[in-house]
């Protein structure tokens, strides 16, 4: 380790517990409590990258979440390898293994430099103007090598083996940011009792008491205070407290994202651990203290290493007792540099010089650093950063111009000034309005049930945030209901507070087109970029981010986006509010996918869902396909039988003896109230109101639009009780529909909607002995045709256990729907089956189904419609209720386009030659000698063979179809054309009598 850098005395990282590491495969020592950046700037290290477009050596711009150039590749092992870490927030643990990306073959010699040479060829939006020929190049040069050369580090290979957890919270008061607002309004609102959440992405709370050494609190230095504060907090049990925790989004109604790290500061953490925690928060209120990020000077090869924020410098020194250089120059605009370099001068580090752009500024701060003995330069500006691999020099001039002067320095400390971090206040839909005194975007007008405080609301002065941030956590717990608490204000003895800065280029940065003066250091942006945009015709301030990729990269401008847009609104003479401000989005820093994804990968990447009947299915030799998220017996092969002869052999049973099938994932909701009927009627286009209890209804649901969203058959159990069924697949959205409904346009019916689908398990059972199968399993319920006529249901007993008992049929055979509790579900249907085997009766499957039931002409959701289908179109209007005046879709269905002629209609086809089966999808033309493209006519929704017709049978939508009755179709295919007659839908039972045999 290099003493001459880490500071003896400085910062709070104790020297008894050392960290060994690599980077780029070179061994080095740091600290327990370091950070990479800590730690490599500790051992001398300032290069640690290449830019993204030219390839230029970079060093540490920041010491937080705000770095764009020190992106590293962090290595655990062959499957642990995190690309694009910020090195400025990964702790330091023994045994780290660090790489550099973005460069080969190495680091300090890196082949890509060339671009740096040929820079004029990629100027800004050259992508829009190149790689336009040759056409074929395209596809076999220029796209394999941009995708080779896209991106800044190399994703693993191999499967993630972590794990990452996801919590779901409530609290009153959300604070994001645990800097001294951050904690203030933490205090305030806890005192009182309610339930608070304080997440902070740093690892020890305190924001920029870290690095503010002339702050006090309550008497005591201002990180301790911070330090103190949180214990107390984390002893209060109304009070979660999360470091490492960053807020990367902030959604619609007071819905916050946090991500937490919990294990990547860990040598071995144990696989009980999680790697990250995902925090979904519903919070009351939201205050927002997340500070300020300081802005860069922009000035020419300002990216070199050892160029960096000042208050990085100030936090490496005051916080880890490192010394970013031995002999520094300050470049500012801004009194927090000089801050700095007092820190720096009284921990023995030379301070070459300080460069202020301002005339003659006053502040204790500058007297103080003459009382040190440090040369400073006003007026004058930095034009030039010498050296290569790291700063060497940095040139002096006047601001307006006069000889140069070259001052050797081994690092550069710069600051433009403080700009609000709005981000997540940008993100809640709020408004941001600048503030013409003091140049900065601020909150304006806010969208949801939020407070900014502190520096990013535009507060200046420890003192007077601490003051509103206090009242506000103060006001968000009184809000939610709660007295005042009985605790104190925290007392600011002494603060630190900076003057406004400058925006935009500083002297120096052009606007010669030659010279290299970085905006945005994570894409190679330049001031002259910026320029270029406005002269090729970009004046509005998102085409110019467009245009130059200016904000566009990882750290979403956090330092570049204000000087991009002063820049800008020079170039075009207009005021920085007229030219707009780019629209901050989510993510706030890059989140891991392991992190959203959760748990859900692998086997439970997709929930399988399985009924009470599965595992007797499975013991049967059940073949199971997917429907949606569940798994269904598709078909029940014997001995000796492929898919083609049990499904025939199933046909047939179940239509001459009886059969039993799993019909538990149909979609079950309860709609229960004293105005259940008159929602049900403005949901669905039948009548409702006069429905008896204990009948029931096939309905039809709509959307707005008059086309058929969802079907399923509907009982009345009670006046005020409807037990809905819907399809399989439709499930999920038919209970959002009827809830979105019920909530914004129908919220005056006093109704409850309740998901039953996994209460119930529901068994089918279907033909001529489904009653004699049944009935003597059946308590309290009469069975006959008189008292249970077709289209009913009874609630009774059936083997001991509640039923709901439907009598209906998706065979056209008698059929029954035995619901009963879940958990009884098996019991029951191996008593059915027992029952069952006595009349021979089969198991059928879900191919089986769909054959019976395209045999009857049943439509599908999902399958026979395609979301542009009608209930005319499906001959289903006898389903909508003739003197109903008003339901969802009602005004649809009167479009012109919806009841004008020759729409596609669903009808039955018949293949010519019977032993034919049609393809579902295929298409049908009139005429099939017409010249390519043909024009299609329709296409084929269903399609099977049928046992029980000796032949194949086929639904399908056709223009005009019910005017082509008989007529000769034609099904186009590779293999040659298939004629078809147009038929009825149905091909079994046309009379349908067989509903009651």
């Amino acid at each position: 380790m290099n003493a001459m850098l880490r500071i003896s005395g400085a910062g709070r990282l104790s020297q008894a517990k050392t960290a060994s590491f690599s980077f780029d495969g070179k061994p080095y020592a740091g600290m327990e409590g370091d950070t990479l950046a800590s730690a490599l700037l500790a051992n001398g290290v300032h290069l640690v990258g290449r830019s993204f477009k030219y390839h230029r050596p970079r060093g540490f711009l920041s010491a937080g979440a705000e770095e764009p150039n020190a992106l590293v590749q962090i290595v655990r092992d062959d499957a642990r390898k995190t690309p694009n870490v910020r090195a400025t927030v990964q702790e330091l643990y023994d045994g780290l293994t660090a790489n550099s990306q973005n460069r080969w073959p190495s680091l300090s010699f890196d082949v890509g430099a060339v671009n740096d040479v040929a820079s004029p060829l990629f100027s800004a939006g050259f992508y829009y103007k190149t790689f336009m020929w040759p056409k074929w190049a395209w596809k076999d040069l220029y796209e394999p090598k941009i995708r080779a050369a896209a991106g800044l580090g190399v994703s693993p290979e191999k499967p993630d083996p972590d794990h990452y957890a996801a919590r779901y919270a409530h609290c009153e008061v959300l604070v994001l940011g645990g800097g001294a607002a951050g904690i203030a309004a933490a205090l305030a609102a806890a005192e009182t009792g309610v339930r608070v959440i304080l997440a902070d992405e740093q690892a020890e709370f305190g924001g920029s008491l870290r690095f503010e050494s002339g702050a006090r609190i309550d008497g005591q230095d201002g990180f301790a205070w911070a330090q103190g504060a949180i214990a107390k907090l984390k002893a209060m049990d109304n009070v979660r407290v999360l470091s490492r925790t960053t807020a990367f989004g902030y959604y619609a109604q007071n819905f916050v994202g946090l991500v937490e790290r919990v294990s990547d500061h860990l040598k071995s953490p144990g696989r009980e651990l999680a790697r990250e925690r995902l925090w979904q928060v519903r919070a009351g209120r939201v205050v927002i203290a997340t500070g300020a990020i300081e802005r860069h000077m922009v000035f020419a090869n300002n990216d070199r290493p050892g160029v960096m924020l000042a208050s990085a410098a100030r936090t490496y020194l005051n916080h880890y007792g490192v010394a970013v250089g031995r002999n520094i120059g300050v470049y500012t605009a801004n009194d927090s540099a000089y801050a700095a370099a007092i820190d720096l001068k009284k921990a023995g580090v030379n301070i070459a010089a300080i460069v202020d752009l301002r005339d003659n500024p006053t502040c204790p701060v500058i007297d103080e650093a003459r009382e040190l003995g440090i040369e400073i330069n006003f007026g004058r500006a930095v034009v030039n950063a010498g050296g290569k691999l790291r700063v060497s020099s940095m040139t002096v001039q006047p601001k307006n111009g006069g000889g140069e002067r070259t001052i050797p320095v081994d690092a550069i400390l710069m600051s433009a000034g403080w700009t609000p971090s709005v981000h997540l206040f940008s993100q809640s839909r709020g408004k941001v309005a600048f503030n013409d005194e003091t140049k900065r975007f601020v909150p304006g007008t806010y969208a949801q049930d939020c407070v900014s405080v502190g520096a990013c609301n535009g507060t200046d002065g420890l003192d007077a945030t601490v003051d509103e941030a206090y009242a506000a956590g103060a006001k968000a717990a009184k809000d939610a209901g709660v007295k005042a608490g009985k605790g104190a204000k925290p007392k600011v003895d002494a603060g630190e507070s900076w003057s406004r800065g400058m925006l935009g280029a500083a002297p120096g940065a052009g606007p010669a087109t030659t010279v290299k003066a970085f905006v945005d250091f994570q894409n190679d942006v330049t001031a002259k970029d910026i320029r270029q945009a406005v002269h090729e015709g970009m004046h509005s301030i998102e085409h110019v981010k467009r245009f130059t990729t200016n904000g566009m990269a990882t750290d979403q401008g956090k330092t570049s986006n204000m000087h991009g847009l002063a820049i800008a609104a020079e170039e075009l003479g207009k005021p920085i509010p007229q030219v707009g401000l780019t629209t901050f989005r989510a993510p706030y820093t890059p989140v891991t996918f392991g992190s959203i994804v959760g748990h859900a990968r692998g086997a439970l990447f997709d929930p399988t869902r399985r009924t009470a009947t599965h595992g007797w299915a499975a013991r049967q030799g059940a073949v199971f396909e997917d429907v949606g998220h569940w798994k269904r017996a598709w078909y029940f092969p014997r001995a000796g039988e492929d898919m083609h002869a049990a499904v025939n052999r199933e046909c047939v049973t179940v239509r001459k003896v009886g059969g039993l099938f799993d019909a538990s994932t149909l979609g079950k909701i309860e709609v229960v109230g004293p105005d259940a009927a008159k929602f049900m009627e403005l949901l669905y286009t039948n009548p409702w109101e006069k429905l008896e209890t204990g009948r029931c209804r096939y309905g039809i649901m709509l959307r707005e639009d008059g086309f058929i969203y969802d079907d399923g058959v509907v009982g009345r159990l009670a006046p005020d009780r409807f037990h809905v069924t819907t399809t399989t697949g439709g499930a999920p959205r038919v209970m959002n529909h009827m809830e979105d409904y019920l909530q914004t346009e129908f919220p005056h019916l006093n109704v409850w909607l309740t998901s039953i689908t996994e209460q119930w398990a529901v068994i089918a059972v279907q033909g001529p002995s489904a009653r004699k199968i049944i009935e003597p399993l059946v308590e309290g319920i009469d069975m006959s045709d008189e008292a249970m006529p077709h289209m009913s249901v009874r609630e009774g007993k059936i083997c001991g256990v509640p039923t709901r008992l439907f009598r209906m049929s998706f065979t056209g055979e008698r059929g029954f729907e035995v619901n009963v509790p879940a958990d009884y579900g098996e019991a029951v249907w191996e008593a059915l089956w027992a029952e069952g085997q006595k009349h021979g009766a089969t198991a059928y499957g879900t191919e089986t189904m769909h054959v019976l039931r395209a045999e009857k002409g049943y439509i599908i959701v999902g399958q026979d419609t395609d979301g542009t289908v009608t209930p005319n179109d499906a001959g289903l209007d006898w389903a909508v209720g003739k003197k109903k005046t008003d339901f969802v879709g009602i005004r649809g269905l009167t479009r012109s386009d919806l009841v004008a002629k020759g729409r596609k209609q669903l009808v039955g086809l018949k293949t010519k030659d019977p032993k034919v089966v049609l393809e579902e999808g295929a298409q049908i033309v009139a005429d099939p000698k017409q010249p390519i493209p043909m024009k299609m006519i329709g296409h084929v929704t269903s399609s099977y063979w049928s046992e029980n017709c000796g032949r194949s049978i086929a639904l399908a939508l056709v223009a005009g179809g019910r005017d082509r009755m008989g007529q000769t179709l034609y099904v186009p295919m590779p293999n040659g054309t298939i004629e078809v007659e147009v038929t009825g839908m149905v091909f079994v039972d046309e009379k349908g009598e067989r509903l009651n045999g």
